[in-house]
């Protein structure tokens, strides 16, 4: 049995030729902090709590897909005015018992779920 200790990391990718747009994006709207370094393939980092996102230009990146990473939020209503004050479409999901939740897109099709956990 593997003894799983965290996540460390998540990869995304990006269209040819996007790479700047998504340092832009997620520094600059998400307000990420960026990982500086030369990092493998030409990626940008950055650090999502304990997390790190790594972005990478894929020749087949897909867009729309379902697939996505889900995060936990400390104020998931602070989080959705956020997004939409710099003009990012919220979509809402089925309910899951126990927590709220949402989803977003970045500019390149990708998607991603913010979740809050409710107190009982």
């Amino acid at each position: 049995m593997i003894k799983f200790k965290r996540v460390d990391h998540i990869l995304i990718s990006v269209p040819l030729g996007g790479l700047a747009s998504a340092q832009r994006f997620y520094a600059e709207i998400l307000r990420l902090n960026q990982i500086l370094r030369n990092h493998p393939r030409g990626a940008i980092w950055f650090e999502i709590a304990d997390i790190q996102l790594h972005i990478r230009e894929e020749k087949y990146h897909q867009t729309n897909s379902d697939i996505h990473p889900a995060f936990e939020v400390f104020d998931l209503s602070h989080a959705k005015l956020f997004l939409k004050n710099q003009n990012i479409i919220v979509k809402y999901s089925s309910k899951i018992d126990g927590r709220e939740r949402f989803f977003f897109r970045d500019p390149f099709g990708n998607r991603f779920e913010l979740i809050e956990y409710l107190r009982c």
